[in-house]
């Protein structure tokens, strides 16, 4: 199944959260520039109910000399809503409801159903969805150390994932890439610690347009496969 197989669970959850961002605690920030871009990028989401875009996912497997690209649209809604509609190469749908997600492959007639808990083993990323909490609680917050900036020379954000229990992270680091204009996320790259790269970028940003919930919604159809996670 293709959506299982190049949207892996860490990378599903680590956009999820992103997306939703609450990034209230600039502690991590020790320069006045980073507080800055922090608040701003906290402001910004913050003021966001609702939230469309168009995005192109590229993931590059360590070991391999091709990697993957696909493309399609992002659709959230707070609090807790959240669609993927992959267009291209293939149709491909993940809905987010709460703790709930569904993913849906038209072509195979099959729908997996998950929860974000079970995922990630916390209920962390769930708490971001939700508006709860901050990302500051989950990662640390760094300039990027390679130098890199965004357009206008807007510094990229490097986060660091904080250790949770026992279980060793299997995110080595995420960098984000901001608008300048508008500080919503630009792009997402995730470095994961097997040595895979992901990046994710978002075009077309529209905001607080009055999504309606039931476009972030879905119904099982009756002559689908249903498998549910163990």
């Amino acid at each position: 199944m293709m959506l299982l197989l190049f949207l892996r669970p860490a990378l599903f959850l680590a956009i999820v959260c992103l997306v939703m961002m609450h990034v209230s605690d600039t502690s991590a920030a020790s320069a006045s520039v980073m507080e800055e871009v922090v608040g701003r990028v906290d402001a910004r989401y913050a003021q966001t109910k609702d939230l469309q875009a168009d995005f192109v996912q590229e993931t590059t497997f360590e070991g391999f000399t091709t990697g993957f690209t696909s493309s399609g649209r992002l659709y959230l809604k707070k609090p807790g809503l959240l669609r993927w509609d992959y267009l291209h190469p293939s149709e491909e749908q993940i809905y987010v409801n709460g703790d709930r997600v569904m993913m849906y492959v038209p072509e195979h007639q099959q729908v997996v159903k998950g929860t974000l808990t079970q995922m990630a083993a916390s209920k962390g990323p769930l708490a971001l969805l939700q508006g709860a909490g901050n990302l500051a609680q989950q990662f640390t917050i760094l300039e990027s150390v390679d130098g890199s900036k965004g357009e206008e020379k807007f510094p990229s954000l490097t986060l660091v994932p904080k250790p949770v229990g026992q279980t060793p992270p299997t995110i080595k680091k995420i960098v984000l890439k901001l608008f300048p204009d508008t500080y919503f996320i630009q792009g997402i790259t995730l470095f994961e610690v097997s040595g895979n790269i992901s990046r994710v970028m978002f075009d077309h940003i529209q905001a607080n347009t009055g999504l309606s919930s039931s476009q972030l919604t879905f119904d099982v159809p009756p002559d689908v496969v249903v498998v549910e996670l163990p």
